[in-house]
């Protein structure tokens, strides 16, 4: 399930967990992710024990909180080319997450290429087909879950 985020704004979306959950109550696993600020929100989703997730994945971003004691399963993709979530700010939150999240960079990818919604202003190129990158995301997503 995607949801649409309050203002179209991840990071101002105030609703609990539960709403999504409430709306799909046969799933019993729980990942949450998201894309640049999407992704620090759901570091908070992740971070509460009353939601139960089951695993994190960040797109392009990182927490804001720490969740290196949590014991989840947590993916985080960056892109080469990314410079609004650089690989580098990714890294230097890494010390937030449990010590065996994977970390992957996707080859000339930029901060876009993680939504679908045109070039940023102050991202890099774009210099991996988009195709590719919808193709490395899914093969890692499905790694971490096991699919």
């Amino acid at each position: 399930m995607i949801a649409r985020p309050t203002l179209n704004f991840a990071i101002a979306e105030t609703r609990p967990l539960a709403t999504w959950q409430g709306l799909a109550p046969g799933v019993e696993r729980w990942a949450v992710g998201g894309h640049s600020l999407g992704g620090v929100r759901a570091c908070m989703y992740a971070a509460d024990p009353a939601n139960q997730v089951t695993a994190l994945v960040l797109l392009g971003s990182y927490c804001s909180v720490d969740l290196s004691g949590a014991g989840l399963p947590v993916l985080s993709l960056a892109g080469e080319n990314d410079r609004l979530s650089t690989p580098a700010e990714i890294a230097d939150a890494a010390h937030l997450l449990p010590a065996d999240a994977v970390f992957e960079t996707i080859p000339d990818a930029s901060h876009a290429q993680f939504g679908d919604y045109g070039t940023q202003p102050g991202d890099g190129p774009q210099d991996a087909d988009d195709a590719v990158v919808r193709d490395a995301i899914t093969d890692a997503v499905r790694a971490l879950l096991g699919q």
